[in-house]
C-alpha cells in the first residue's frame, strides 16, 4: 500500500508540474483547428521515455519485486462495452477537461469544476457496478487463454 500511496503521489505531482490538472491545458490540446496546445504531447511523451525501459525490465523479471506474479491482461478483442467506455471517457474528457488522475489531483487545489467531475465519475463506477452481474464480471463469453502469466 505504500509503494500504491508513493507511485500515487508522484503521478499526482508530475500532473501539477506540467499544468495537466488545468482543464484548459487539457482542452487545448484537443483543440487541434483552433489555438493547438501540444505540451500534452510532451507529457505523454516523457511517460513514455520512463515507461518503456521499466516495463522491458520487469519482463524480463520472474516476478514483480512487491509480488508472487505478474497479473496481466488476457483479453485483447475489442467488444461494444469496450467501445462504449472509450467514447464515454473521451466525451468526458473533451467536454470537461479531467480525466480521472487530475481531476483527483486537482480536488487539493480545491477547483470547483474537479468536484462536479469526480461527483459524475464515481456515479458512473456505482452505475457500472449495478450494471454488472453478481459475479464482478461483465456478462461476456469466456477467454480461452488463462487467467495470469506466470514469468
Amino acid at each position: 500500500m505504500l509503494v500504491a500511496l508513493l507511485a500515487g503521489t508522484v503521478f499526482g505531482l508530475g500532473l501539477a508540474i506540467s499544468r495537466m490538472i488545468d482543464p484548459a491545458k487539457v482542452i487545448g490540446f484537443l483543440d487541434v483547428a483552433g489555438d493547438w496546445d501540444p505540451s500534452l504531447a510532451f507529457v505523454m511523451g516523457s511517460a513514455l521515455l520512463v515507461t518503456t525501459p521499466a516495463f522491458a525490465w520487469a519482463r524480463r523479471r520472474a516476478r514483480p519485486l512487491l509480488g508472487e506474479r505478474f497479473r496481466l491482461p488476457t483479453r485483447s478483442d475489442v467488444d461494444a462495452r469496450l467501445v462504449l467506455g472509450a467514447v464515454l471517457f473521451g466525451v468526458g474528457w473533451g467536454l470537461a477537461g479531467f480525466c480521472p488522475g487530475p481531476a483527483l489531483a486537482s480536488l487539493t487545489l480545491r477547483e470547483p469544476a474537479a468536484y462536479g467531475f469526480v461527483a459524475a465519475l464515481v456515479a458512473g463506477a456505482l452505475a457500472a457496478r449495478l450494471a454488472t452481474p453478481a459475479t464482478g464480471t461483465p456478462a461476456r463469453a469466456p477467454d480461452p487463454t488463462p487467467a495470469s502469466v506466470d514469468g
